[in-house]
């Protein structure tokens, strides 16, 4: 097994806790959040990084929505993991308020995303702050609103996809 399919086994694994978890504080629900955004950004730049032609080939074979979509989300995802050390109370882009009720209801999968404040962008150079902006308006786009279940989802079946271009 290589280290990338190890990586992709524990994001399959992280991302399948969010609707058996049954955990009703926003601390607990982070906890299990932080470990599936850690490890779709880690899988996904482990694709970008080693296997760029495989990344970019399954981007390019999805319509050019549903790229730009997918870029947003992986973006909006890295904008969290950046976060998570910097907001003293970053409980705050999780809330327990469902976008759709269903069979779901109780798991972390229906909580939702929430709008988060611009973040302070003076301590870093300007290149850093153009990368930041981009990245926390992706997620103010993709994942502000949405539930957790459908963000890790879209992200989850993009990886699988150039994974599988890899091989």
């Amino acid at each position: 097994m290589s280290p990338l399919d190890w990586a992709v086994t524990a994001m399959q694994d992280a991302i399948g806790q969010l609707s058996s978890v049954r955990v009703r504080d926003p601390e607990g629900v982070l906890a299990v959040i932080s470990e599936a955004v850690w490890r779709v950004t880690i899988v996904d730049a482990t694709l970008v990084r080693y296997h760029p032609a495989a990344y970019d080939t399954a981007l390019g074979s999805r319509a050019s929505a549903e790229r730009r979509l997918i870029e947003d989300t992986l973006a909006g995802l890295r904008f969290v993991r950046n976060q998570m050390n910097h907001y003293a109370n970053h409980v705050d882009c999780i809330s327990s308020a469902l976008v759709r009720p269903g069979p779901d209801d109780g798991g972390i999968t229906g909580w939702t995303w929430t709008s988060v404040p611009e973040p302070t962008l003076a301590p870093l150079p300007p290149r850093g702050q153009v990368w930041e902006m981009t990245r926390y308006r992706a997620y103010e786009a993709q994942l502000a609103g949405h539930a957790v279940g459908e963000t890790f989802g879209q992200a989850a079946a993009f990886l699988s996809l150039a994974l599988a271009k890899a091989a």
